[in-house]
């Protein structure tokens, strides 16, 4: 089959989860042609340098600088976003008319789908997390959604069956009017490899939108600074150069291949990232101490990071609460997120089913 993988540009998080359903397509013998823009067409082009990308619409996304608004936000940009939906549909059937493709993954872009090819829609949200002012209104929201997947022939979940799985409630739904498949944890990493000596303290990983990524690229930067030891932070930002100026027990990384991605994670004693759910599942499959810093109004990232706090997995701790003294009080707490051995094989087999 020839299949179109088409990732959500909202940060890199579906575009590093969508890396493994890559390579096991290509394994499966199929043919993978990428649909790309920004950050993600350069990210990929060092994974996959063989592969064709096709541009496709951007949603330009900037969160506002105060959670609380993230609702009211959503209903200001719902006419940018549909746009934007419209034409990643026509960009897609475009593409399926073009150049043949027999199937098309789309991570979470509601546009991306074909009459013509077979569709397969990717979240890990059957279920949409609503603050607490907002949470009466969860199952309008998750029908809302629901509605959208309609258009797709199927749709797949990177988590396990099993409840709760690494998403609870997210992720698993008693109804859904789709054939819903779960294809297991999905990470671009490699089992890690054991006795990697520890070469620093905190490693912090950037991700997501502006302008919440260098709001907290700068306190994390701030907060390590005054942390006696040796620190480093992945800026995710690819291409792009990192700040002159930072603190001399802080190294920083504008992007970090796989390999030295999982050599820098394996090689820190305490990971401090998003917890964004791409990021939970690399860090269960890498074995992590992780200290989770949610992004301000993302009520999933919220919701994971105190499901893992619960759970004794975790550090889980507020971007407004960052600091030296609050990170290393929680790193106290942490320790490693176990991976799920029932999702090895899932992905194969939905892959097997693929027609």
């Amino acid at each position: 089959m020839k299949i179109l993988v088409a990732p959500l540009d909202w940060g890199l998080g579906h575009a590093t989860r969508c890396i493994p359903i890559i390579r096991a397509c290509i394994e499966a013998g199929h043919s993978v042609e990428l649909a790309t823009c920004g950050s993600i067409a350069t990210l990929y082009r060092g994974e996959f340098p063989e592969l064709a990308q096709h541009e496709f619409p951007s949603y330009g996304i900037r969160y506002p600088k105060v959670g609380l608004a993230m609702p009211f936000w959503l209903l200001k940009n719902m006419p940018r976003l549909r746009a934007v939906m419209a034409a990643e549909h026509q960009r897609a059937e475009e593409l399926v008319k073009e150049c043949g493709f027999d199937a098309i993954i789309s991570d979470n872009r509601f546009g991306c789908y074909s009459v013509k090819a077979h569709s397969v829609y990717m979240t890990h949200q059957l279920r949409i997390a609503f603050p607490f002012p907002f949470s009466y209104f969860e199952k309008t929201g998750t029908r809302y959604h629901a509605k959208f997947m309609q258009r797709f022939s199927e749709v797949w979940v990177p988590d396990v069956p099993d409840f709760p799985g690494l998403a609870g409630k997210l992720s698993h739904v008693l109804q859904m009017p789709l054939p819903v498949k779960y294809v297991g944890i999905l990470s671009r990493f490699a089992e890690p490899v054991p006795g990697t000596p520890r070469e620093y303290d905190f490693l912090g990983v950037i991700s997501g939108p502006e302008p919440m990524r260098s709001s907290f690229q700068n306190r994390l930067i701030a907060a390590l600074s005054e942390i006696p030891g040796k620190h480093a932070v992945i800026l995710g930002t690819p291409g792009r150069p990192v700040p002159a100026e930072h603190p001399k027990n802080v190294t920083l990384f504008s992007h970090l291949e796989t390999p030295d991605f999982a050599r820098m994670v394996a090689g820190s004693r305490h990971i401090v990232s998003r917890s964004g759910y791409s990021t939970v599942m690399d860090m269960a499959r890498l074995g992590a101490s992780c200290v989770f810093v949610p992004t301000p109004g993302q009520t999933e990232q919220v919701y994971l990071g105190r499901v893992l706090r619960r759970s004794g997995f975790a550090g889980y701790l507020p971007e407004r609460k960052l600091s030296a003294e609050t990170l290393l009080e929680t790193a106290l707490v942490t320790r490693r997120i176990p991976e799920s051995p029932d999702s090895k094989g899932l992905l194969a087999a939905v892959l097997m089913q693929l027609r």
